[in-house]
């Protein structure tokens, strides 16, 4: 199963598009996962593309309380939220220990505009920063996760 991951689109998909686009060249996209900011692109990105899309809010969708979504997938579900509530700008604590209660060994969330793949006390944390406004330096990105049956691989892309 491939899932492309997006966030912090604030209304701009043009290169969320693009960076679908060229991952379709090197792999076929099962689903796509947004994870906030503006919620409602994610409707026009599946519409777009019609790949399915999962979404969660963000703060600039006015989103105040904690919500999160738990994907499905072969290598086990992976948790879909935007970010703010566990205050991921100022560390991933309170991501982790929410993955854990929640029994996921995947997170995949945003908010900081910032790519990261990295695995941390066992659990994956992917945030595959944004693809209007990033924040590191780059000109956009999103994130692949390809999941099998108990294995997962992912990848940050760069536009």
């Amino acid at each position: 199963m491939n899932i492309l991951v997006l966030s912090d689109t604030h209304g701009n998909i043009s290169k969320a598009l693009e960076l679908v686009e060229r991952v379709e060249t090197f792999a076929d996209i099962d689903m796509i996962i947004h994870c906030g900011d503006f919620v409602s692109d994610a409707f026009d990105i599946e519409a777009e593309t019609g790949i399915p899309v999962t979404s969660v809010p963000g703060n600039c969708d006015g989103c105040r309380e904690r919500f999160f979504r738990k994907v499905p997938t072969p290598a086990g579900d992976v948790l879909v939220i935007h970010g703010h509530t566990e205050d991921v700008k100022f560390g991933l604590m309170r991501l982790l220990y929410l993955a854990e209660a929640e029994e996921c060994k995947i997170v995949c969330f945003g908010h900081t505009h910032v790519a990261l793949n990295e695995i941390h006390e066992g659990i994956r944390l992917i945030n595959p920063g944004s693809a209007s406004r990033p924040r590191d330096g780059s000109k956009g990105s999103c994130a692949l996760l390809v999941c099998e049956a108990d294995k997962v691989a992912s990848s940050i892309i760069r536009y």
